[in-house]
């Protein structure tokens, strides 16, 4: 077999693997959201090769919005506790992405929204687009936003002043 490739049974173990990870962190957050005496259902998937776990209500998801926080920051700090629940049982780093409410999702929409628009702008002034600074998780979908468009983009700074650079192809 060639560098770069993998065989079935590695897609299946790297699958099993994932399922575990969301397994693992249904679990912790089940006994989370008992504590917290908060309603949610665990929906766990696998996406991009890493585990998604998100935590949805049928009713009002205002409840849920107490754990996602002002702009996601409550959201991100259970998404590593979770990842940190994980590695504690598997020792293994990981990757773990984390939704309530549908936050992310709503985040990941705005963003390859911004995204396209900061790429038509690029193409219709040929000038580079400097955008605000992003967590990681926003500036990844800005970047496949943008290469979406046809055109590259590059992050500069530092943590947390991180920002997204859009620029001519």
């Amino acid at each position: 077999m060639t560098e770069g490739t993998t065989s079935a049974a590695e897609g299946g173990d790297t699958l099993t693997r994932l399922e575990q990870e969301g397994e693992i962190a249904a679990d912790y957050l089940e006994g989370l959201l008992d504590i917290a005496d908060l309603d949610g259902d665990i929906d766990m998937d696998v996406e991009a090769d890493r585990a998604a776990v998100s935590i949805i209500s049928d009713t009002s998801t205002r409840d849920l919005q107490k754990l996602v926080g002002r702009d996601g920051e409550v959201l991100e700090a259970l998404q590593e506790l979770t990842r940190l629940a994980v590695h504690r049982e598997t020792g293994d780093r990981s990757r773990l992405m984390l939704d309530i409410a549908g936050f992310r999702a709503k985040k990941r929409t705005e963003l390859a929204e911004l995204g396209a628009r900061a790429a038509n702008e690029v193409k219709s002034t040929g000038e580079p687009v400097k955008l605000q600074p992003m967590t990681p998780f926003e500036r990844k979908v800005v970047h496949d936003a943008v290469a979406a468009a046809g055109l590259r983009s590059e992050s500069e700074g530092e943590e947390p002043e991180r920002f997204v650079i859009v620029l001519p192809a």
